[in-house]
Formats: C-alpha cells, structure tokens, sequence
C-alpha cells in the first residue's frame, strides 16, 4: 500500500524535441495538478532541442533516458513511471495541454468505482490541415461517446493499484500502440476503462504534409507498433483483445491479403494483358472507395498510402527482438521537483510550419 504522504496525482508528460510547445504542456499541467495536490514529472527521450533548458524553469521533476536507443512511446511512459509516486497516474504527450476540470472529475469516477481502471475524457484537435488529423476530426475517434471504452487514446488518468496488478505501465519495446496494448492487459484482469463527457486535452499535433509525418513514423518505428503488439500479447491472456478496436493492426492484415490478390492475378491469370487489367482494377478499387467515402481523391490516395505503409512495418515490428517490460530504464535526474518555486515566464519559441515539420514526432517519445 503506498504511504499516505505520496502525491495523489502524478501527471507524467513524455517528449522529445517538444520546446515549442513544453513551456504550454506543463504550465498546464501545473495548472490541473493545483486542483488536486500531486507532481508532475517530465520524462524526457534525450531531446536534442531546448525541451529541458525551458522546462527546467519549472517546479517540476525532470528524468531522461541515458540512451537514446531505448526511445520508444512504451518507454517514455514507461521511465515516467518508474519515478512517480501517485496514487493515480496521467499520461500527457509533450505536444498537449490540460484541461482544468478534468482531474478532479476523472478522480470522483475511480473512487466512485473500483473496477474502473482509467478514465479518459473529450480531446480537442488543434491542427487540421494534416491529412490525418483531418480524418481523426471527421471519424471523431479521440472524441467518443461517454461510456465503456477499450483503450484511452489521447491520454487518461489511471489507477496505479490497477497498473501494478498488471506488472507495467507501458511496454518500453513498443513504438506505437501502448496506450491500445495496456487497455488490453487492463481488461484481462478485469478492470474496465471509461470516457467521460469532460473535455481533458487539447492536442497540437504536426501540421505540413501527412505524407511528411508518415515518413517520420516510420524512421522512428513508430509504424512498426502494430507488430510490435502483436509479438508482445504472443502467448498472453490478453492477446484476443489486442484485436478490439485496432483498426491499424486489422488494416495491416488486409492489406498483405490485398497484396496476395494482385500477385495472384499475376500468376494465375492469362494472357497478360487481362492479368494486368485485373491487377489495375486491384489496385484501384481502395483508392475510389477511399475518395468517395472522404470526397477527396488527395485523401482518398493517403489512407491507402498510410494502410501500405503500416503493413510494411507490421512484419518488422513482430520480429524486432524485445527487452523484459518489467526491466529498468537506464535514466538521469536531471531536475528534481522543488515545491513552492516561482514559476518564472520563459519566452517562447515562435512556432512557424518549417521549424514544425523540422522537429522529430513527440509520439516516438
């Protein structure tokens, strides 16, 4: 049982390479951390920028991987954990703030229910000129209805008895996909996860080309989640529900079943200039499906990009060789918390669409 004079609320905010937007994450996170009495500790993923200079202004504790070749979404979780004492545990990515109300609200749902292991509530989406986050915002996928969810997408506050029956937080050898794989372990012991009808955070995430950031996913590996998942659950309680609302994982397997048809043609069908007719159609057919269902052929031609992409990475991702989850992350204090410091302005980089782009994806923290 932990000490009664632990905080209640640990909000750990994980990055890398977020100092145009840190200084926005913590002040709000200060902010919501002030309604509750908690910490709020910056796990950081070796940034190379001035993520640590800015937030070292603040009362906060700050701990970085020694390595850089632990950087994963999983560990940089992962390694906030390790250093935080809450009685509940929040998940915030670098490159969103924190509502006020939420806490206090997300509280009186877990104490009001035992078997509840999380609670998320509304997101908001800042940038909509990405391919993806334009179809985030029409599918409302971070903005669901109230009620029993089976992930919590977006970030969440979650019970930490409820994390320590599961043996983790977030698995460090995952480089997409955490807060799906830890709903899922959740819910093989039992424990449920909900979304309040609260608004909890407010995202910014990459504006530019969503050509651009599918790049960026896959020399982080962040594309290579799906497999990574997939190789994890392997022999797992939890491993039928890593299906459940997994659409990338799903997509992925129909996309290799996509690329078994047209080879098929190629084999199988003569003469060529028919086989080659069919494998055209094959190839098109996903392409006007996708435009019509977005009534853009630009986004129609991203998703079916974007399935390709991932279903390339799937197989890498399930071969990459894993560490033990439970295993310690190498880290350095560099900052500890200093309760009752005044917070002092810090200027603020000027945002501009180049410099964002420029900046490796705080996902890959």
């Amino acid at each position: 049982m932990l000490n009664d004079n632990r905080p209640l609320v640990s909000i750990i905010i994980k990055a890398l390479n977020e100092e145009c937007h840190i200084a926005s994450a913590i002040e709000s996170a200060l902010a919501a951390i002030a309604e509750v009495g908690g910490e709020v500790i910056l796990a950081d993923s070796a940034s190379s920028d001035r993520t640590v200079e800015i937030a070292q202004r603040y009362p906060i504790r700050i701990v970085q991987l020694s390595d850089i070749r632990d950087r994963s979404c999983g560990a940089g979780a992962q390694l906030g954990y390790q250093h935080a004492g809450g009685r509940y545990i929040y998940l915030l990515d670098g490159d969103m703030t924190l509502r006020t109300g939420f806490l206090p609200a997300a509280i009186r749902r877990l104490e009001k229910n035992a078997t509840v292991a999380g609670v998320g509530g509304t997101l908001t989406e800042l940038e909509t000129d990405n391919h993806e986050f334009v179809q985030r915002v029409k599918r409302g996928d971070l903005s669901a209805e109230p009620g029993p969810v089976l992930r919590l997408d977006g970030g969440g506050l979650y019970r930490r008895s409820a994390v320590e029956a599961v043996g983790y937080f977030t698995d460090r050898n995952l480089h997409g996909g955490e807060e799906g794989e830890l709903g899922a372990r959740l819910r093989a012991r039992g424990f449920t996860l909900e979304r309040i009808a609260v608004p909890a955070v407010d995202h910014r995430g990459h504006s530019g080309s969503g050509y651009r950031l599918l790049l960026r996913r896959i020399t982080s590996r962040n594309a290579c989640g799906s497999g990574e998942t997939l190789r994890a659950a392997l022999g797992r309680p939890h491993f039928p529900l890593v299906f459940q609302n997994n659409g990338t994982l799903k997509l992925a397997l129909v996309v290799h079943a996509w690329w078994a048809s047209i080879l098929a043609c190629a084999l199988f069908i003569s003469p060529w200039p028919l086989a080659g007719l069919a494998m055209a159609a094959l190839i098109a057919f996903p392409v006007v499906i996708m435009a019509l269902r977005w009534r853009s052929l630009d986004v129609g031609l991203y998703s079916v990009v974007a399935w390709n992409v991932y279903a390339l990475c799937l197989l890498p991702g399930f071969l990459r060789p894993r560490v033990p989850p439970t295993a310690w992350i190498d880290s350095t204090v560099v900052k500890d918390a200093t309760p009752g410091a005044t917070i002092e302005p810090f200027p603020r980089p000027r945002v501009t669409a180049a410099r964002h782009d420029a900046a490796p994806a705080a996902r890959s923290a």
